[in-house]
């Protein structure tokens, strides 16, 4: 089998679609799939061996939707060898291109990527209805199946009116060989990823200014780049009221990322709409326990017992903050077990492998359904 992969951009480290795509190319490439990559812009120098990639320029303006003819052309002759072709995220030129595959007889497997969450559907508004009107909602009626992280993703691809089958498959994990032990001075709580509006940092930090002065021993620590000046935004805060013990320690990748984890007591997520949440299964892969609101598909924390899940907004982030940096070291250390164990049983990219090309085949060749698709 032959699948063809598309996603707009791999080299934003910090943006979960450029870890999660290749990974799951190499997944099912693993499982005997042939898999051919397409991106815009460039390929990391740690692309997996396993995958055949291709990077295409695309036009300088408008530089935001990503118009490439180079890759629109190579993806056509691409689809002519190939048996399935895989889309990753919306409203982008690469995204439309991906429904050649409609007019090549293919099927078409779109993963959205969190792009249907109420949040970001409406978000750049414009945008969204000029890619539309250029053919993205066609895309969208006439794909052959959906692919969703969560649950709550599925309820986002159904809540649009789209009634195609959905595939219910997480993104994966690596699971690290060891754990560090919980309570050094100072304690850590830490949060990683994009410095974004959606994520809820401002709640973050106003709910770090109402507790930091019980809690004299933990300091906050933001890991992530900077995204459209927001860290001065957020730093013009942090001044203004005089925030302890808080530090912007800017991008983190590979073992330093891996070092961040493994140092830190808890983990936090107050984002307002997250697909999946990556960096909440990193934090617990590495044996840390994570407050999430339920922006993130993470209901699990709690039957796991292995952190909390929150609604979205300061005073539950002040409840959950207080109550989780109360607990010993101890007790966080065997929270941040039981979440490790969670990730290795359930988010190993082996099994997803497997799911996903056990997917592609029942597309191709019918029967009854995997038991994940809806």
């Amino acid at each position: 089998m032959r699948a063809v992969h598309i996603v707009p951009n791999i080299l934003k480290r910090a943006s979960g679609p450029s870890y999660s795509v290749p990974a799951l190319c190499q997944a099912v490439a693993r499982h005997g799939c042939t898999v051919s990559l397409f991106v815009l812009d460039g390929l990391p120098h740690d692309l997996p061996l396993e995958i055949e990639a291709h990077a295409f320029p695309r036009w300088a303006f408008p530089e935001r939707l990503g118009v490439s003819p180079a890759m629109r052309r190579a993806l056509r002759a691409a689809m002519k060898q190939a048996d399935i072709v895989h889309n990753h995220s919306l409203w982008m030129m690469p995204n439309l291109y991906a429904g050649e595959a409609l007019k090549a007889g293919l099927p078409l497997v779109i993963s959205p990527h969190g792009t249907m969450s109420d949040w970001a559907w409406w978000r750049s508004a414009w945008r969204k209805r000029l890619i539309g009107w250029l053919g993205q909602y066609r895309v969208l009626q006439q794909a052959t199946l959906f692919r969703a992280t969560a649950p709550e993703e599925v309820q986002d691809i159904r809540r649009r009116g789209f009634r195609q089958p959905i595939a219910l498959i997480p993104n994966g994990i690596e699971i690290p060989t060891t754990v560090a032990p919980k309570g050094q001075n100072p304690r850590r709580l830490l949060y990683t990823g994009r410095l974004h509006p959606k994520k809820g940092l401002e709640n973050l930090l106003k709910a770090w200014h109402a507790i930091a002065p019980q809690f004299p021993e933990w300091e906050l620590r933001l890991v992530g780049p900077d995204n459209e000046g927001y860290e001065a935004r957020l730093r013009r805060w942090a001044d203004e009221n005089n925030l302890p013990r808080l530090c912007f320690a800017g991008p983190r990748y590979g073992a330093e990322l891996a070092a961040e984890y493994q140092r830190a007591d808890l983990y936090v997520l107050p984002t307002f709409s997250e697909n999946f949440g990556l960096t909440v299964a990193e934090a617990l892969a590495h044996g840390t326990p994570a407050i999430v609101t339920k922006g993130a598909p993470w209901s699990g924390l709690e039957r796991e017992r292995c952190g909390w899940w929150i609604e979205i907004g300061v005073e539950p982030l002040v409840g959950a903050l207080r109550e989780a940096m109360a607990l010993s070291a101890e007790a966080l250390t065997e929270m941040g077990i039981r979440g490790r164990e969670w990730m290795a049983r359930d988010f190993g990219w082996e099994e997803i492998g497997r799911r996903m090309v056990r997917t592609y085949e029942w597309v191709l060749s019918g029967g009854t359904p995997p038991p994940w698709v809806e």
